[in-house]
């Protein structure tokens, strides 16, 4: 059997993962990220300056971040500490401390500490890092999904610099999948290829995995190749880069928000169903569709605000799929109609203001008068009725604290129904003026 055919090398060992045993020793040898270990590159001048620095390496899995590290340590003939935050807590960092004392003291050699999934480490566990950061005792490189804004505390991040690693574009996972079915000798068609491609969705470690599952599936039928149908036979489409609650989450509900701001329905669907395929809950996307109906269009069409509240409710009697169309009917509608931010705008600023203003009283006028007492105290005295007034308005009438001006928050914009209400605005406001000069 061939080199690549057999569960368990000659010695009768179990062999490592195809991933495991491919993984690049060198830097010549990695593939994708140029940006960063390409000639002149971040990585690629650190390694040539001899000089390691600690940092935090940021993509989402199966991009290279651990091979980085290795490839980091091999280049320095350093000794290179892996740690876990999914399993390791303070006890195995003061380990990893005591090794990298030992590896200076007794062979003089430099330490890398690499610590993946950093971000599920607490405060406490990350600051344990950064007296023998400051010291120089290892160099530290931490491997995040997350954003390390958010999930590395300052200190540590203040240390280290951040390298944020892409998804593998298709040409280098096709030229991972070739080095994957030639060491399990294995022939492959190009289409074969673009499909395992297309599911691998950018991610190195489970182009190399589905490389290996099929492999193994074809050599039980005693196959010596994989074509397009063998894949799709025999592999299964993992879903889409997506966190529930990571940055892929707030980055794509992000995209639907501004693509229906932007009134573009295609994009804003696009977005909206990639949520839905990567496992959103539609409960959610029903919610921030209300929230788009009010801040960006608001009043230039206040049917959008029932349809999202109504989509909402048609979900919750249907559910899942059927609901799921009335809540992309209502993106469809809110990335169509007229946009406006008036009411978004005016609420914050009289939000702002409110909160920075003192408790100003109301005006007597305007006071409730419920008891013979309060009506003797002059609440409510001089109120004018606007419906008894020509038009239901009280041309000249004040109605915020006394001695607070205008402050013209409301501003509607010339668009939808908007540009009817700012031009009623405009005549009460002329009404107003024309009442208060001849008081």
């Amino acid at each position: 059997m061939s080199a690549g055919g057999d569960l368990f090398s000659g010695t009768g060992e179990v062999r490592a993962p195809l991933a495991e045993r491919l993984r690049p020793k060198r830097l010549e040898e990695v593939v994708g990220q140029r940006h960063l270990v390409g000639p002149g590159r971040a990585i690629a001048v650190a390694l040539a300056s001899g000089q390691p620095h600690s940092m935090i390496l940021w993509g989402p899995p199966g991009v290279g971040k651990t091979t980085l590290a290795r490839v980091i340590a091999q280049a320095f003939d350093a000794h290179f500490i892996a740690l876990s935050a999914v399993l390791a807590g303070v006890k195995e960092i003061r380990e990893a401390v005591e090794r990298a004392q030992l590896a200076r003291d007794a062979h003089g050699k430099r330490t890398i500490v690499f610590v993946d999934e950093v971000h599920r480490f607490n405060k406490v566990q990350q600051d344990a890092f950064l007296p023998h950061v400051e010291s120089g005792l290892f160099t530290f490189i931490g491997a995040t999904t997350e954003n390390p804004s958010f999930e590395v505390n300052g200190a540590l991040l203040s240390r280290a610099q951040v390298y944020v690693l892409e998804p593998l574009p298709a040409p280098d996972l096709d030229s991972l999948v070739c080095r994957g079915f030639e060491a399990e000798a294995i022939d492959v068609t190009a289409e074969a290829r673009d499909r395992i491609v297309a599911f691998a969705d950018g991610d190195g470690r489970r182009a190399l995995n589905l490389v290996e599952n099929l492999c193994a599936a074809a050599r039980a039928e005693g196959r010596r190749g994989v074509d397009a149908s063998f894949v799709e036979t025999h592999a299964m489409r993992a879903g889409r880069r997506f966190d529930k609650g990571g940055d892929a989450f707030y980055d794509q509900i992000s995209a639907l928000h501004k693509s229906v701001r932007g009134s573009d329905p295609d994009a804003a669907l696009y977005w909206f169903v990639r949520m839905l395929d990567g496992g959103a809950d539609p409960h959610y996307l029903a919610r921030r569709l209300v929230r788009m109906a009010s801040e960006d269009i608001g009043l230039a069409d206040p049917r959008a605000l029932d349809l999202a509240t109504h989509a909402a409710e048609a979900y919750e009697r249907l559910g899942t799929p059927e609901g799921e169309l009335a809540l992309a009917q209502c993106v469809v509608y809110l990335a169509v109609a007229p946009k406006s931010n008036a009411v978004y705008v005016a609420y914050n600023a009289a939000r702002a203001f409110v909160a920075n203003d003192e408790s100003r009283p109301v005006p007597m006028h305007l006071r409730n008068a419920p008891t013979k007492l309060m009506q003797e105290m002059g609440h409510g005295a001089g109120y004018r009725y606007a419906h008894e007034e020509e038009g239901g308005f009280a041309a000249g009438e004040t109605y915020l604290p006394d001695g607070m001006a205008a402050p013209g928050w409301y501003q509607p914009v010339d668009r939808g129904l908007e540009s009817k209400i700012r031009d009623k605005l405009d005549h009460l406001r002329a009404r107003n003026r024309q009442a208060r000069d001849k008081a």
